[in-house]
C-alpha cells in the first residue's frame, strides 16, 4: 500500500488533534462539537424524510390497502382484558 494515502496512526491523530486546539481553542471545540452534531442530526432526519417520501409514493394502492389491515389487526390483537394471575399453593 502506497504511505502517502495510509490510515493516519497513534502519533499522527495526536498530532492533529493538537493542531486543532491551537487553531480553535480549548473554549471553541465544545461549541464546535455541538454544533457539527446538529447538523448531523438534521441532515438524517432530512434524509429519513426524503426517504420515507419516495417509499409512499412508490407504494400501490394495494400495498397501502395490506398495510393498513396489517396495523388495524395488530391493534385488535391487543385486548383491553385485565391479566388475571393464577394463585399457587407456596406451602411444600
Amino acid at each position: 500500500m502506497n504511505a502517502l494515502i495510509a490510515v493516519p496512526g497513534g502519533w499522527e491523530l495526536m498530532l492533529i488533534v493538537l493542531v486543532i486546539l491551537l487553531l480553535f481553542g480549548a473554549k471553541k471545540l465544545p461549541e464546535l462539537a455541538r454544533g457539527s452534531g446538529r447538523a448531523l442530526r438534521i441532515f438524517k432526519a432530512e434524509t429519513k424524510g426524503l426517504i420515507d417520501d419516495e417509499d409512499d409514493e412508490s407504494k400501490t394502492p394495494e400495498q397501502r390497502e395490506i398495510e393498513a389491515r396489517n396495523a388495524q389487526a395488530q391493534t385488535d390483537v391487543v385486548s383491553d382484558d385485565p391479566v388475571v394471575r393464577e394463585q399457587r399453593d407456596t406451602t411444600t
